[in-house]
């Protein structure tokens, strides 16, 4: 089959690759009908995660059902479905709880595992024609309709960046009527927007530099924060006081819930061409209001190769944790357990409740992937989200 193979730093190709086969009797093989490019791939991309060649990307998959094992039982060839980027067993501890993004059973050198990632397991990634599908029966979610219907490129978003757009939200404590703001406006940030709409938010504020992405923001009401035009954090309070504060916010200009949709390459607020990895997070404690909440979401590495000084290259963060507590801001983070929320979120999209294909602006077939990596990277030609229809030519 043909799969998307990381090669080194800033080169990916497309290659000829030994097809999957099922192993276990709990396997199902997948042929894929869409995948997706995360900006999490981008960082194995650009050498920020000390990957080895050799990996075959990919972890935002969904397909067809064409073999499984003798023990899975719900599923059949022919089936539609779904994966979670998180392999997850569904029996261990963790799971059993709900934190299907902490399994203790499928990842040999740690917790936690996924396809197609550095240090998450031994599974090839879904960029490709073909995957294996571990423990098939928990980690399938089945779907309605057709390969390529209308709903295609909302359900492969299920994978990944919609749960974990509204896990951010769930974590940030969003509420009706609530004050929000979301840093990043990149796939998972949109998505943190689109959940908090939906939640009933009452204000949104997305705060990003790229224009193309910022008017995706725009177009889904919430009101876009051009970081690279001023202090972001006193462009939000400014505009909230002269929109009327609410009776009993006299003192709290800030927002209620916030999200850190960027992590550790986050830009510096003063010079966008420079990384400070702190960044989102300082501003966010200086936005968040007293008894306010904060989800992150954004991805922060234990080791980066590429980090600005020694203690960045080893995830080590000076934060401003004094301004935290003195706050009371709850702080909630990590690995999105997408089993918890993509059922739910389906339904949404089938009910006509929820399109988050809104942020799709390329598709494309397997062989134009590693062009797509180079400008999704360098966020040139409005690369906002890309998608991949391996059948496409």
């Amino acid at each position: 089959m043909r799969a998307v193979v990381f090669k080194s730093p800033y080169e990916v190709n497309v290659e000829q690759v030994e097809d999957p086969k099922i192993g276990s009797p709990r396997d199902a093989l997948l042929r894929v009908t869409t995948s997706g490019i995360c900006g999490s791939d981008l960082h194995m991309y650009e050498g920020r995660t000390g990957a080895s060649p050799g990996i075959i990307f990919g972890h935002e998959i969904m397909g067809i059902i064409e073999e499984v094992g003798d023990g899975v039982v719900g599923l059949k060839p022919g089936d539609r479905v779904v994966l979670p980027f998180n392999v997850a067993c569904g029996f261990c501890f963790n799971c059993v709880r709900g934190f299907t993004s902490a399994c203790l059973t499928v990842n040999p050198h740690g917790v936690s595992g996924g396809y197609g990632y550095v240090d998450m397991g031994p599974y090839r990634g879904g960029q490709a024609e073909q995957v294996l599908v571990p423990f098939a029966d928990f980690n399938c979610l089945k779907l309605p309709g057709s390969e390529e219907d209308e709903l295609e490129d909302d359900f492969v978003l299920l994978s990944d960046i919609f749960p974990t757009g509204y896990h951010g939200a769930v974590l940030a404590g969003v509420f009706p009527g609530s004050t929000v703001a979301v840093f990043g406006a990149g796939p998972v940030g949109l998505m943190a927007a689109y959940s908090a709409s939906l939640m009933g938010a009452g204000e949104i504020y997305v705060v990003d530099f790229i224009p193309e992405r910022l008017e995706k923001a725009r177009q889904i009401g919430a009101i876009p924060i051009d970081f690279s035009k001023g202090d972001p954090v006193g462009r939000i309070m400014e505009l909230r006081m002269k929109s009327g504060l609410k009776p009993g916010e006299e003192k709290m200009p800030g927002v209620l819930c916030g999200v850190d949709a960027v992590g550790y390459q986050a830009r510096d607020t003063k010079n966008p061409g420079k990384e400070n990895p702190s960044q989102v997070l300082e501003d966010l404690a200086r936005l968040v209001n007293p008894t306010g909440s904060i989800g992150i979401v954004g991805v922060y590495f234990t080791k980066d190769p590429r980090g600005v000084d020694d203690p960045a290259r080893k995830g080590n963060f000076l934060l401003p944790w004094g301004r935290f507590f003195e706050k009371g801001i709850a702080i909630g983070m990590g690995q999105t357990p997408v089993k918890k929320y993509n059922a739910i979120l389906r339904d949404l999209i089938v009910d006509g409740r929820a399109k988050p294909s809104f942020v799709i602006s390329h598709r494309i077939p397997l062989s134009k992937v590693p062009e797509a990596y180079r400008k999704f990277d360098e966020r040139t030609e409005g690369h906002t989200k890309v998608v991949i229809k391996p059948k496409m030519h």
